[in-house]
Parts: C-alpha cells; sequence; structure tokens
C-alpha cells in the first residue's frame, strides 16, 4: 500500500521521534516501503545569519548533520531495510512538504505535541503539514 514513507525528525528533540520509532517499524514490517528519514537545517543563507558564517562552516554543518542523521538510524532504526537519509535546509514545515513532493512520498509520519492555545493561533509544523500536503500525515501524539 505504501512506497515510499517520510519521517521527518529533530535529531536534537528526542519527543520528535520517540513515540513515531516505533511505528515506522510496524508501517515497514508491513508494507515494506522505503523509509526516508529526514532533518531540516536551519537556512544559514539567511543575510542576518550569512554574514557571521562561512561557506565552510555551513557545509560543515550540513555534513555533521548528516552524519548524526546516520547514526540516529543506526541506532534507533535497525532491522529497517531501504533507509534514505535526506537533510534538507530551510523552515522546517516548507522542507517536509518540499521532500515529500519531490520524492513522491505515500505517506509523512511524524510526531506532534499536544497544542498549546499558542499554537492554535501560530500553527506548529505538524498542524501546516498536515493542511498543506499532497500526501496522507499520520501524526503520532505523545
Amino acid at each position: 500500500m505504501y512506497k515510499d514513507i517520510l519521517f521527518p525528525i529533530d535529531l536534537l528533540e528526542t519527543s520528535s521521534w520517540k513515540q513515531a520509532v516505533s511505528v515506522i517499524r510496524e508501517y515497514a514490517n508491513a508494507f515494506k516501503p522505503r523509509i526516508h528519514v529526514m532533518t531540516v537545517v536551519p537556512d544559514i543563507g539567511m543575510n542576518i545569519v550569512s554574514q557571521y558564517i562561512s561557506d565552510d562552516a555551513a557545509d560543515k554543518i550540513i555534513k555533521e548533520t548528516t552524519k548524526a542523521l546516520h547514526r540516529f538510524t543506526e541506532e534507533h532504526m535497525k532491522g529497517v531495510d531501504k533507509l534514505h537519509h535526506i537533510v534538507t535546509q530551510g523552515v522546517v514545515y516548507k522542507s517536509i512538504i518540499d521532500t515529500s513532493r519531490r520524492i513522491k512520498a505515500d505517506l509523512v509520519i511524524m510526531s506532534a505535541h499536544r497544542p498549546e492555545l499558542k499554537d492554535y493561533l501560530l500553527g506548529p509544523n505538524a498542524a501546516r503539514v498536515v493542511r498543506h500536503s499532497e500526501c496522507s500525515v499520520l501524526v503520532v501524539r505523545h
């Protein structure tokens, strides 16, 4: 049923993946899809930030994040076949939506916390992905 599942995580925030990893494993066992594990690095190219960071530093951040993503999957996703690692830069929800389109994802599985009042006014990343995604989104609550 599912051929490509996108699993966006924040490597620095355990709550962005802890509950969802078991769901990913269940779907991987049931459907044998490609699992695209992704993380988003803030856009360093912004004028205000880029004046303080060299191009070498930006490349190093991407390389180190890619290594960290590989370590994450080695530690937390043992036994899951067909893993693909994706590191993007930019706004989190936009990067998730763009990546899901690019890889032609059938499903996005992501964690989300219980919404607070400020989230109803501003909208967290999960809510924005749900609203704007062209594919189904499974939100795992924690």
